[in-house]
């Protein structure tokens, strides 16, 4: 895990807001396009993001890719953040 590759990618409320959605359970693009007010293409570019970061997987089913989240990521950063800080 890459700590500031894990900020980065929480720092945006709308990545956030995302990676909140896929803890409830896998999505795809499609699904978080109808209930965020986002464009498919921003969406995609903030899954991409949270990808990169570890903090979502992707599962490809024929043409669409199934996002979830990766919670041991989270913990290990925020794990880290305690060690650093506290």
């Amino acid at each position: 895990m890459e700590m500031g590759r894990v900020a980065k990618a929480l720092a945006d409320p709308q990545r956030c807001e995302i990676l909140e959605r896929l803890s409830a359970g896998e999505l795809c693009c499609s699904d978080l396009e109808a209930v965020l007010p986002l464009s498919q293409a921003t969406i995609s570019h903030h899954l991409k993001e949270l990808l990169e970061a570890g903090l979502v997987e992707r599962r490809k089913k024929g043409s669409f890719g199934y996002y979830r989240a990766v919670p041991a990521t989270l913990e290990a950063y925020m794990d880290a953040l305690r060690r650093r800080f506290l």
